[in-house]
């Protein structure tokens, strides 16, 4: 396995979770779902891949 980090764009991110930007926006702002927060960039989101693939795991466990 590689040492890069690899980084998704706010709209990979809608396309992966298949939600609008709106939705993402009221992700981010939720403090109860802790949606990992993006690294901002020349006002640009861009979100750690490692950290999303964190959340999903953490949620399917609550779900299970």
């Amino acid at each position: 396995m590689s040492n890069t980090e690899t980084f998704l764009t706010a709209p990979q991110v809608q396309k992966r979770y298949n939600i609008t930007d709106m939705t993402l926006w009221r992700w981010l702002k939720d403090p109860e779902l802790a949606f990992p927060q993006p690294t901002v960039i020349n006002r640009r989101r861009y979100f750690l891949e490692a950290d999303l693939s964190a959340w999903e795991r953490q949620r399917a466990g609550r779900a299970a």
